[in-house]
């Protein structure tokens, strides 16, 4: 496991705006005036939330006329999800397991 990269995104998914865009987005594909409305900050703001996690991989981007919509990218938040259930739970591929 790389828990360098696991780490990074960590930090990014740690901050509660971007935790709160996050579960948002996993309920489908949102324009990000929709997004804007659930917070309490400007549109600048809003914007480099979204930046940070589309530098990160955490988010895709289309851009539909004048409009940026964002997913959730699958592949990363596979990969939080695998990393966290790896590294929290007691399997049978613990790394403990493998120094024996």
């Amino acid at each position: 496991m790389d828990y360098q990269k696991l780490a990074n995104l960590l930090k990014v998914v740690a901050e509660p705006n971007r935790l709160k865009i996050l579960e948002m987005l996993s309920c489908g594909e949102m324009c990000a005036c929709n997004i804007l409305d659930h917070f309490d900050f400007t549109q600048p703001t809003l914007s480099h939330h979204m930046k940070v996690l589309e530098d990160k991989g955490l988010v895709i981007v289309s851009k539909k006329s004048k409009w940026h919509y964002y997913s959730l990218n699958p592949d990363t938040t596979a990969l939080i999800i695998n990393g966290l259930t790896r590294t929290l739970s007691n399997t049978d591929n613990c790394m403990c397991k493998d120094a024996n």
